[in-house]
């Protein structure tokens, strides 16, 4: 056996054969790269960002940016067949020739009915349950958060904060949704309690490559929540590039590149943020000081070369750190009948902290017909909630005479009184997840199969202390009995302070979780022509926590008719372009931590999974008005829930019962439209409407009367001695999440004749969420917020700053601009105060007042930007 460097031959020992194995050996070395570049768009000349470039008979393939750009190298300068595919469009072998200096080969890929054999997956844009968002806008969008859930104003969902990430979805809360990053599940902070606190969501924008997003019948491969999935990949890069962008709020820089030969890339981002500038306008004055920052990396390697085989690796560290040390509040509120001024006078401070460390480590072996991923991660979060706020206030009674000197001037009391805040509060997180994934199709039955299994280990440390003491006057609420007046010691009551809200606990929670799924997809056509899909998959979960198994079928099917419009100038015949969906299933949400924890702390053994069966109905339309192309989506669904967890919202976090005393349903219709209402410049409108009601199956209350038969209101009655009663069964009441109706839209708009110039309005209005008093009983959170409405608008003038070149390793120089813009963005363009939930003020004689909290004011920010 001769070894020669990395290679091994067995020959006999000849010189001469020696001598042809090593000049083959040699010339194979000195073999030039040859180039295909391009460019993969959609029948409207949009880019397709994620679209597979695979050439027959090569180990080479590539992946197109978010432009729609691909550069595919290979090593022979034969011709060559490509196939180009992508999900949700038919795919397209084109030939070509490559050469040394580059081939450009330019392609259009039609909609329709389709597997994506060559990335094995099945999720179609237009025939499956999944949505592609439009990465692209995400530096553009004006917004206080700046992350990539700004993007999903393109989808049914719903925000009630424009300061947190957390989001609702057809009647479910945020703790219901997936998100992916790479293929793995991330999540967010536990402690968070207002939208101030959380700071930046885990996925950077500016490292994205697709986003894909489903409201419900999503596929098996998914995992076990019951609202939505949000689906993120990274980009793999191309070649070296990168962003920078700076603002009022912060600043982040990404960089990405390719090794010189083509085997290592890295793709890294780096995010700085403080939102001081904005927390500034909320009726809490003080000094904010919340700074959040992280860093992202994410890197491949492929160990032969343009093989099937590809390591991947990405790794986060994150801290977002929150400080507020509270001075003054003021805020009016009533109407001409009762208008009441809140005063609050601070003492004290809060800070909050979350440091957050994420790795994974893939191995992928892609072949034209199969895919196998292994794929280990771990999670660490380490949080701490540290607040002493004393508060002394004043309720006060405003001259409502339009004609008084004093009008809107306090003109007497309502109530004084103290409050005293205190948490201690730690928390410690770590999963540890193992999983193995894979598909493969059989092409001549037009199969797409995918399995795949997943072993998750969680271990949680949670310390509570937290309570809440109420002055009023003077008077404690609530108050122990009184002392005064005894003459023997040993009769005078005991005096105790009684706190409220009190959660003093510690757990430690140690559980595994077992998870597989198994899914086919193919499709056919009809004798008419008309094209069909179907997805039919199962999905298992098994926690070691409660020794529960669950499960159950999903399913998905598309049918796209051969309808004809009639014909055109030339007559041929013109086709409707219109597809149909019905999706549905058994979607199981094992708990948490968050859902195991009650509202005292405890963690409730018993805990078991809810349920949610979901149907939907859907239709998507493709067509052209003036010449411009667009897309019109409406899904009708409906959703039966069983085994719920109820839950209290305060502000943004979410305070469970952690008992499975619940039924729900939800039932909805979702309209939406994309398209270029700008020639060549596209925008997005949704409109939904919604009705989410849940049944608690032991809230029934007794209502108390007095003697003259009236309904007793602590507080308010005359006469509080009660003389009868009457059992109340509330029924069904609105889940916390029930919007009846919203609306969205993101729209751009260029200036004619200066296309350099650009708007970009971002408008959300949504109506109001249901609440209650503070009291732990849902049936009486039947109240509602006024509607949440928010427009944000950017003005910006794209720069362009030349071009920049690198002389690539086959010697050519590949011309890239230099390009950026510069935006003045308006926050709350119309300056309306927001309410996200209230103060509720008790004076002794027992009644509350609620008063709102604010979000934040009208802010203009500063924004410049720049790609290279």
């Amino acid at each position: 056996m001769q070894h020669i460097g990395p290679f091994s031959v067995e020959c006999p020992v000849r010189p001469l054969g020696l001598l042809a194995v090593l000049l083959l050996l040699s010339l194979s070395g000195l073999a030039q790269t040859y180039r295909v570049f391009g460019r993969v768009t959609d029948g409207a000349g949009q880019p397709l960002p994620g679209a597979t470039v695979l050439p027959q008979g090569s180990r080479s393939a590539a992946v197109t940016d978010a432009d729609g750009r691909y550069d595919l190298p290979l090593r022979d300068p034969g011709e060559v067949a490509i196939r180009f595919t992508f999900i949700g469009f038919d795919p397209v072998t084109r030939k070509t020739v490559p050469t040394p200096e580059g081939t450009r080969l330019d392609v259009r890929l039609r909609a329709g009915v389709a597997l994506n054999q060559a990335e094995v997956e099945a999720d179609g844009t237009r025939t499956g349950p999944i949505q592609r968002i439009d990465p692209r806008v995400a530096s553009r969008v004006p917004s206080v958060r700046g992350t990539v859930e700004d993007l999903l104003i393109q989808a049914p969902v719903n925000f009630t904060s424009e300061l947190s990430s957390a989001y609702n979805v057809r009647g479910g809360s945020f703790d219901e949704n997936l998100v992916y990053v790479n293929g793995i599940e991330v999540y967010r902070p536990f402690l968070v309690r207002a939208g101030q606190q959380e700071g930046l969501s885990f996925p950077n924008p500016d490292m994205i490559q697709s986003i894909r997003f489903s409201a419900g019948g999503f596929e098996a491969k998914y995992g076990d929540r019951m609202s939505s999935v949000l689906d993120i990949q990274y980009r793999r890069p191309q070649g070296f590039g990168g962003r920078a962008t700076a603002s009022l709020l912060g600043g982040q820089f990404q960089v990405e590149d390719v090794s010189e030969d083509g085997r290592w890339t890295y793709n890294m981002g780096l995010r700085y943020r403080n939102n001081g500038y904005v927390l500034g306008s909320l009726d809490e004055s003080g000094e904010y000081r919340p700074v959040y920052t992280d860093l992202q990396g994410y890197i491949t390697y492929d160990p032969d070369g343009y093989g099937p085989w590809e390591i991947q690796a990405l790794a986060t560290a994150a801290q977002n750190q929150y400080r507020f040390i509270p001075q003054t509040r003021e805020t009016n509120v009533g109407t001409i009948n009762e208008a009441l001024r809140l005063t609050v006078y601070f003492d004290g401070q809060e800070v909050t902290q979350y440091r957050t460390g994420f790795g994974a480590l893939a191995a992928d072996r892609v072949t034209p017909t199969s895919r196998v991923r292994f794929i280990a991660s771990a999670f660490r979060t380490d949080e701490e909630e540290t607040f002493d706020i004393l508060g002394g206030y004043f309720l006060s009674q405003l001259e409502r005479d339009p004609g008084s000197d004093a009008f809107g001037e306090a003109l007497g009391l309502q109530g004084v009184g103290y409050f005293l805040n205190h948490a201690r509060n730690d928390l410690q997180a770590t999963v540890l997840t193992g999983s193995a994934r894979g598909s493969f199709t059989r092409a001549k039955e037009a199969h797409l199969i995918e399995w795949g299994v997943q072993a998750r280990h969680e271990i949680i440390d949670d310390a509570l202390n937290e309570w809440e003491l109420v002055d009023s006057a003077g008077y404690i609420v609530p108050h122990p009995p009184d002392n005064i007046g005894y003459t023997d010691d040993d009769d005078r009551p005991f005096q105790q302070i009684l706190l409220q809200d009190v959660v003093r606990t510690e757990n430690r929670t140690a559980s595994s979780r077992l998870m597989a799924y198994l899914q086919d997809t193919w499709k056919g056509t009809w004798t008419d022509g008309s094209e069909w899909e179907l997805h039919a998959g199962a999905r298992l979960h098994h926690w070691t926590f409660n020794g529960q198994t669950v499960g159950g079928p999903r399913f998905h099917a598309a049918w796209k008719p051969k309808w004809s419009m009639g014909t055109d100038s030339l007559g041929n015949k013109v086709m409707r372009d219109v597809v149909f969906n019905l999706s549905g299933g058994w979607y199981w949400q094992p708990p948490f931590y968050r859902e195991m924890r009650d509202l005292s702390g405890q963690v409730n053994p018993n805990i078991e999974a809810q349920r949610a069966l979901h149907l939907i109905g859907g239709a998507n339309y493709r067509f052209d008005w003036q010449g411009r192309p667009f897309l019109l989506n409406a899904e009708l669904y409906h959703k039966d829930m069983a085994s719920l967890i109820p839950y209290e919202v305060e502000n943004v976090r979410l305070r469970y019962y952690a008992d499975n005393n619940a039924v729900g349903r939800a039932t909805g219709l979702d309209l939406m439209l994309n398209g270029e209402f700008i020639d060549g410049v596209q925008s997005w409108m949704r409109m939904s409407f919604l009705r989410a009601q849940e049944d608690l199956t032991d809230d029934g209350y007794y209502d108390y009367y007095n003697e003259a038969g009236e309904l007793i209101i602590p507080g308010y009655s005359f006469d509080p001695v009660a003389t009868d009663s009457t059992l109340v069964q509330p029924g069904f009441i609105p889940r916390p999440t029930d919007q009846r109706f919203s609306m969205s839209m993101l729209f751009q708009d260029e200036m004619p004749g200066a296309p350099e110039y650009k708007v970009l309005l971002s408008l959300f209005y949504g109506t109001g969420l249901p609440f209650g008093p503070p009291d732990f009983e849902r049936y009486k959170d039947t109240l509602r917020l006024p509607a949440y409405r928010r427009v944000d608008i950017g003005f910006s003038r794209d720069l362009f700053l030349g071009d920049r070149g690198r002389l690539k390793k086959d010697g050519s120089d590949r011309t890239k601009p230099l390009e950026g813009f510069v935006a003045l963005e308006v926050f709350n363009l119309l300056g309306i105060r927001n309410t996200i939930n209230h103060t509720w003020i008790q004076d002794v004689t027992g009644r509350r007042y609620a008063i709102p909290n604010y979000l934040t004011s009208r802010r203009i920010n500063l924004k410049f930007a720049l790609r290279f």
